[in-house]
């Protein structure tokens, strides 16, 4: 459901898909069209896209946006709010993450234009958990965009790397962009195509 609102107060946004950083005025309208992953994709001034991250929903005048997966569920360990991690104290143990819940996780990361996130969309190229020497583990992802030059992919990155250090033991995040092989349309999951209409 879409909702036209006016900021209520100046606001930071990202506008899509150049990445640029930008704040719109208080008592500006735009069309919320989005609510995915903790944040807000929104439509501004002759049909431009801008990303609202949910710590300024306030802006909307909407409570903060919890972190949830694409069937509206509180990303595991989220609780929509940010995770610290206990470091590498004496005698600390965790049990390994695992390849999917890495993957759990990131399903709460998406693309601000589609609204599939980046594991169904096939932009996880890759997923390695190791250990570190001081106890706790270093998860590495390899991570591409739907396009080559998108402006977005530092952010998903960051965004990415947060997620993956709310695991429990995870000490350590790493997501790399990478672009070979290009993404294309084959790499999505069945579901996203369904979603997606793209039979």
């Amino acid at each position: 459901m879409s909702d036209v609102v006016e900021l209520r107060r100046d606001c930071p946004v990202v506008l899509v898909p150049s990445g640029r950083r930008a704040v719109l005025g208080a008592g500006e309208q735009v069309l919320i069209v989005q609510r995915l992953g903790g944040s807000f994709t929104v439509q501004i001034g002759h049909g431009t896209l801008a990303r609202i991250e949910g710590a300024d929903a306030d802006a909307l005048g909407l409570e903060d946006e919890p972190v949830t997966d694409d069937r509206g569920a509180a990303a595991p360990g989220t609780g929509g709010q940010e995770v610290q991690q206990p470091l590498g104290s004496e005698g600390a143990s965790w049990h390994a993450p695992d390849v999917d819940e890495v993957l759990e996780r990131l399903r709460s990361v998406y693309d601000p234009e589609i609204p599939v996130n980046v594991v169904d969309l096939g932009l996880i190229y890759g997923c390695e958990v190791h250990p570190t020497h001081s106890g706790g583990y270093r998860v590495a992802v390899w991570m591409s965009m739907t396009a080559p030059g998108c402006g977005m992919g530092d952010i998903l990155r960051a965004e990415a790397a947060e997620r993956i250090l709310g695991i429990p033991g995870v000490v350590d995040a790493e997501v790399e962009l990478v672009f070979e092989p290009p993404w294309d349309l084959g790499r999505m999951s069945e579901a996203a195509r369904l979603q997606l209409g793209m039979w």
